[in-house]
């Protein structure tokens, strides 16, 4: 009784928390809307337009209200998930990044689970070898990752494995061949070309996300092998480890169940915010590679002053970081039982 108690005052405390930030994200989307210099009302009626036809909009919009009551409409207006029109796509907003988002999730995703899968190992490679010929070449090959940056090393590779071994696809998400054969069901082209049994469209749509993914990937990878790295340094040098090795366990069951077991809850935050930052970051590599994903479409709008557009993408950016911080949570309860209780 007790238990449930103490699970129902962490499950409400915990909705609480998720509100309140929910609440402080809409505070700062509005506030982002209002002090950008862009004029709405100007990228709507245009330059030559009267200042007649500008008043009417101004009124249209509710700029003439009172600061709190436009807050209020905007919060009135998001939870009943209407964001406005885009001004340079005469479409909903919503509808828009609907249509976008997936290009960029499929990319991100790709590049977390390379960034993941190399970045993880290396890190508990020179962590073991600390100070060795090992451990200086993943540093150096970390640094790189971090130093280069990534429209550079993506028109290098767009040279290199594109137009030179001819090894990967180009720009885009396909064959320009293949654009419009597959039925846009849920905006992910893999997942809708594997629906629609077009496999020329999978194979091409897999030939084009491996280059942008992976170079996006390798910068991730270098961001969580240093930090791979710096949690098995400390589990090494931790007494449970000597134990353990006085005991006669062999390197590879100390290293790996022992020392890397108790590191997994901190990797599930690092490559959660890791993930994050590529859904919100991609926009060069999506210049880059011409790829019509989120960061592209946020690029756009802002570059025109579409506030309806660019507020709800730093919305939907904030959502994604507080919904990943949720699924680290419950992670974490998976991988430590100790926080079950």
């Amino acid at each position: 009784m007790i238990l449930d108690r103490r699970r129902m005052t962490a499950l409400i405390g915990q909705g609480g928390s998720i509100f309140v930030t929910l609440f402080g994200l809409l505070i700062l989307t509005f506030v982002i809307g209002r002090i950008m210099p862009a004029d709405p009302v100007r990228a709507i009626v245009g330059e030559d337009a009267t200042r007649e036809v500008y008043e009417t909009v101004y009124r249209q919009l509710g700029l003439d209200r009172p600061m709190w009551e436009q807050f209020f409409l905007y919060v009135r207006d998001v939870a009943t998930l209407d964001f406005g029109t885009s001004i340079r796509t005469g479409q909903p907003v919503l509808t828009d990044i609907l249509r976008v988002l997936p290009a960029t999730i499929e990319l991100a995703t790709f590049a977390i689970l390379f960034g993941a899968i190399v970045g993880i190992p290396l890190g508990v490679l020179a962590a073991v070898n600390k100070d060795r010929w090992a451990d200086h070449l993943i540093r150096v090959f970390s640094l790189m990752g971090h130093s280069m940056p990534i429209f550079w090393t993506g028109m290098i590779g767009l040279l290199v494995f594109y137009a030179w071994l001819g090894w990967v696809g180009g720009s885009g998400r396909m064959d320009q061949f293949y654009i419009g054969l597959v039925p846009e069901r849920t905006n992910f082209l893999l997942i809708d070309s594997a629906i629609a049994g077009e496999w020329e469209v999978f194979r091409s749509a897999i030939n084009h996300i491996l280059l942008p993914a992976s170079l996006l990937g390798y910068s991730s990878s270098a961001y969580i092998t240093r930090m791979t790295r710096s949690f098995m340094l400390d589990q090494i040098n931790q007494e449970y480890i000597t134990t353990a090795r006085v005991k006669g366990l062999s390197n590879r069951q100390t290293i790996w169940r022992h020392a890397f077991g108790n590191i997994r809850v901190q990797l599930v935050t690092i490559v959660a915010l890791a993930y994050g930052a590529l859904l919100e970051g991609a926009v060069l590599i999506e210049t880059v590679f011409a790829w019509p994903g989120f960061g592209s479409y946020l690029t756009a709008n802002l570059l025109i002053g579409d506030m309806n557009a660019v507020m709800t993408c730093v919305l939907v950016v904030g959502v994604i970081f507080i919904a990943l911080n949720v699924i680290s949570d419950i992670l974490y309860r998976v991988f430590d039982p100790r926080t079950r209780a």
